[in-house]
């Protein structure tokens, strides 16, 4: 994702809502006397009502909201059925998976959601990011390369997540697991800045050495 300081700002807000929001419910409800089931549907479901009311206030789902409601939706759908709440845990790498897999196909072709993702966290900007990326070369490059570290950061994050599910007692996973998603983000965002930095110092013409500018040569 090809994040900025203004695009940073309202990514941190909604991960803190989409990560806090669930958590927070389940070990409230839990510490009530709720069982793992109920605490963590109840979570689940909260992050869920939130998810639709920001689109309809909205009124849009982006193309990385649709694929984070798809997945959520399946994961739900399968703890219901099953009856298993580490389900409603596994989804988390169900979802870290498919967007990871996502953000690799569309590095390779196509849009990557790397520019949709950003459009999202800034509906303002969307037209301008859209005009960015369809005139800059260096801003296709850029979206694409981000589109492809974070797809793979994601996989490799549904894997431990998947692995520690069912390694670990629920109530650890509960925070274990958003913890694990914080600091994928982190890591993959400060990557992303640093990836940024750098190549807007490559791109930056070089200065010219004293003695060669244009007078100088005249004279």
């Amino acid at each position: 994702m090809t994040t900025t300081p203004h695009s940073i700002r309202p990514m941190i807000r909604s991960l803190a809502w989409d990560l806090g929001l669930p958590v927070a419910t389940y070990y409230a409800l839990h510490a009530l006397g709720a069982g793992d089931f109920t605490a963590l549907l109840a979570g689940t479901l909260a992050a869920g009502s939130r998810m639709a009311w920001v689109a309809v206030r909205d009124r849009s789902l982006s193309p990385f909201s649709a694929v984070m409601a798809a997945v959520f939706g399946v994961g739900l759908v399968f703890t219901l059925v099953t009856g298993d709440p580490r389900w409603m845990l596994i989804k988390h790498s169900a979802m870290a998976a498919v967007l990871g897999l996502v953000f690799i196909a569309t590095a390779l072709r196509g849009r990557p959601l790397t520019l949709a993702a950003q459009q999202s966290f800034l509906p303002r900007r969307a037209a301008e990011l859209a005009s960015a990326y369809a005139t800059d070369p260096h801003v296709r490059r850029g979206h694409r390369v981000s589109s492809f570290v974070w797809g793979a950061g994601l996989l490799v994050e549904a894997l431990v997540r998947a692995v520690l599910v069912y390694t670990l007692p629920i109530e650890v996973m509960v925070g274990l697991s958003t913890a694990l998603t914080i600091v994928t983000f982190a890591a993959l965002t400060t990557w992303n800045a640093r990836y940024i930095a750098t190549a807007k110092r490559r791109a930056a013409p070089s200065p010219e050495p004293a003695g060669t500018s244009a007078t100088a040569i005249a004279a």
